[in-house]
């Protein structure tokens, strides 16, 4: 009873005077299908959901404001706890937001392989929602089965950037470190591998029959309610609307590679499992028309007073040392002006915001999150429906915590 009480206050009025024979309980975020961090207030007749309410705000850690301290290089540790499932696209868009207000052009080479690991990180992040969502419903095996992949992309990711999950991926004016002699042959041995792995996790999962009566219809969206809610990515495109950054509003290279966007029809959870499958396919076609015509050159631009000098040549110049310290103690100086850019992160527009008055930091940060849109519409999705449905909902909408507060 205790627990009812305390729920009840907390929405005071939308869940009064309960009917009779109706509950009131947390779905979440004490529950395995929450993943230890959402919390639904949902109102049940039997196992039935009258009404249901989405809490956010377990995991605000003020990154917005922190930006406003943090130079734009320390910024991306910020990104990196993100979408902590695949961390390369945050650094990257805010990489190339800073790099947009400096009018910075980078060297080919940095926009192959940043453009490269993009693709292997939306893979990656794919994996993980539909590995969840077969989870969710009771089959493990196509989790298991795509990890190992998922394990040979990190592999690649930890031995160009020195982590595997908080990647702190780029730099202003290019990347941290140069590619590593065998990074295109692992590449496309990676990729090679999991073509047929994704033609037995089809066959495994989307394939299956009892997974498609249990996601068949459930929890859709139309595209007027999607476009209303502000959803962008898989989940728009699962409604029916060819929304893409990439095709849309290209930037890096996105407008000289071949490669199709996955439309859906009615929005349900088997249509966005659907959408994000294909999508995989579509992501290593990208990769396989960059790797083998990654150019020689330099791994950032020739702009002393932004990208730090290589320490050896600190050691042994003095101009080189002079500007290793004006980076390290007054940071990277970005003109004043505002920009806003938008890239395709795994689970849709992720947008970046910046205001600049000329300093090293930025006078203000705003961060456009795919997650915060759509988990919004997770009432509306779930209302009438059973509640073990809700559970295939809320984990074919992918909602990444770290991304829900900024």
């Amino acid at each position: 009873m205790a627990i009812y009480e305390k729920t009840a206050s907390r929405f005071r009025g939308k869940f009064d005077n309960l009917p009779e024979g109706h509950s009131l309980v947390n779905l979440g975020p004490s529950h395995p299908a929450t993943h230890g961090i959402l919390q639904n207030v949902v109102q049940l007749d039997g196992e039935r959901i009258v009404d249901t309410e989405a809490v956010i705000g377990y995991v605000h850690r003020c990154f917005e404001k922190l930006g406003e301290k943090y130079d734009y290089n320390q910024f991306l540790v910020c990104t990196d706890r993100m979408n902590y499932v695949s961390t390369p696209l945050n650094n990257i868009g805010w990489i190339l937001t800073v790099e947009n207000l400096m009018q910075i052009q980078v060297p080919d080479r940095v926009t192959y392989v940043r453009m490269i690991i993009s693709e292997l990180s939306r893979i990656m992040d794919h994996i993980i929602c539909q590995g969840i969502l077969g989870v969710d419903l009771g089959a493990f095996s196509g989790m298991l089965h795509m990890f190992h992949h998922r394990e040979n992309i990190y592999t690649i990711i930890e031995k160009l950037t020195g982590a595997r999950l908080t990647t702190t991926f780029c730099r202003v004016g290019g990347m941290e470190r140069d590619i590593y002699p065998e990074f295109a042959s692992e590449v496309k041995m990676v990729t090679k591998g999991l073509k047929p792995a994704l033609d037995e996790f089809r066959d495994l999962l989307l394939r299956n029959k009892i997974f498609n009566e249990r996601t068949a219809g459930i929890g859709g969206i139309s595209a007027e309610e999607a476009l209303a809610y502000g959803y962008s990515g898989p989940n728009l495109r699962a409604a029916g609307v060819d929304h893409d950054v990439r095709k849309d509003t290209p930037y890096m290279l996105y407008d000289k590679v071949d490669f199709d966007v996955p439309i859906g029809e009615d929005g349900s959870v088997l249509h966005r499992a659907l959408v994000r499958a294909e999508e995989m396919y579509q992501s290593i076609r990208i990769i396989e028309q960059l790797v083998d015509n990654i150019p020689s050159g330099n791994y950032h631009a020739d702009l002393p007073h932004i990208f730090l000098p290589e320490k050896q040549k600190v050691y042994t110049s003095m101009e080189e040392l002079i500007y290793h310290f004006k980076i390290i103690m007054h940071g990277v100086k970005v003109p004043v002006g505002e920009q806003y850019f938008a890239t395709e992160a795994a689970n849709g527009e992720l947008g970046f915001y910046i205001v600049s008055e000329g300093e090293k930091s930025p006078w203000r940060v705003h961060v456009r999150r795919p997650c915060f849109w759509f988990y919004q519409s997770f009432p509306d999705l779930v209302k009438g429906g059973l509640l073990a449905d809700s559970i295939a909902t809320m984990s074919s909408l992918n909602v990444i915590a770290g991304e829900l507060d900024c």
